[in-house]
């Protein structure tokens, strides 16, 4: 079993959190590859943390095997912030050893260290995995269904 430490990301991941966002986008969900520049453009926004942080797991010999991202935002109902897990990835290799509920632990105390008044995420319906993951980590199936809309769409109709 790998040991891995979880800290928040630096400029020095750059390149491997890269490569493992890629593998995440591209492969795991097999989105299409987003441009370049802005895929560093949000690696270097959350590096600012001031709408989001990552969080790496990394094996002792330096090597980055997973990362977790919150993003920042307000929740009008609780009349406070939030904080909203967009993603946890673990590269396939080191599942079910540990370091996805490291991130995910590490996520959870950030938001409660920083006073946000909810940690929420979402996964894909058929992610039976990360449910049973989430379902183990106390996480709650909430009410609330999610929607979203590509606004580029149906403009000018």
């Amino acid at each position: 079993m790998t040991q891995v430490t979880i800290r928040e990301a630096t400029t020095q991941d750059i390149p491997q959190l890269r490569t493992l966002m890629l593998a995440y986008i591209v492969d795991f969900y097999e989105y299409r590859r987003p441009e370049d520049e802005k895929l560093d453009s949000l690696i270097h926004l959350l590096l600012e943390q001031k709408e989001g942080v990552q969080f790496v797991a990394e094996t002792e010999e330096g090597v980055l095997v997973g990362f977790a991202t919150l993003y920042f935002t307000y929740s009008t109902l609780r009349a406070s912030k939030i904080a909203i897990m967009n993603d946890l990835y673990v590269i396939e290799a080191e599942r079910g050893q540990g370091a996805a509920q490291k991130l995910f632990v590490a996520c959870k105390g950030y938001a409660a260290r920083n006073g946000y008044a909810n940690l929420s995420w979402t996964t894909h319906k058929e992610n039976f995995r990360a449910q049973k993951f989430y379902d183990k980590m106390g996480g709650e199936l909430g009410e609330w269904l999610s929607y979203s809309i590509n606004p580029t769409i149906g403009l000018g109709d």
